[in-house]
């Protein structure tokens, strides 16, 4: 009986750790894109979109990630390319995303590339506030940390790079 006890308090210390643990999300737009050819539905960066690429790994040079998630298109890819990351996994939506993380990398860090039409719903399927009303197509430079224990995430909202607005 004394073991069973034991056993049941074990697993609710560990299970309360699990719970409380902080994951910290960093989510980013992809970098500018080629737009040469309205055509290709999946353009890679632009010179311009390389440069942000780098300016991001700079702006993120002491921060340590477990994994990326990213679309399956080559701009959200290459826009982390610039990163150490150990792993870069494809997700297709946004609760398919904060499952995974949820389930795969609590207590972890990982980053988000995005695009400008699903980062705020991303922002409140983590359980976090819009930040702002709208990203525009022109909006490039805005990087998203959030900090996430059980269902809910501050949001800090911050920028890099040359400003997208000039």
């Amino acid at each position: 009986m004394k073991k069973l006890i034991l056993l049941l308090s074990l697993s609710f210390v560990l299970a309360t750790v699990t719970l409380a643990q902080t994951t910290e999300v960093w989510i980013v737009r992809h970098a500018e894109k080629d737009k040469t050819n309205p055509e290709d539905k999946d353009p890679e960066l632009s010179d311009e979109g390389r440069i942000r690429a780098g300016d991001l790994a700079t702006f993120l040079k002491k921060t340590k990630f477990d994994a990326a998630f990213s679309t399956p298109y080559k701009r959200t890819h290459q826009t982390l390319d610039s990163l150490i990351i150990p792993k870069v996994i494809n997700y297709s939506d946004p609760k398919s995303l904060v499952d995974s993380v949820k389930k795969n990398y609590t207590g972890k860090t990982v980053i988000v590339a995005a695009h400008s039409n699903t980062i705020l719903e991303i922002i409140e399927a983590f359980g976090g506030k819009k930040p702002m009303e709208m990203l525009t197509d022109d909006d490039y430079d805005y990087i998203f940390r959030l900090t996430v224990k059980d269902d809910k995430a501050k949001v800090k909202k911050d920028q890099f790079g040359r400003p997208h607005h000039l």
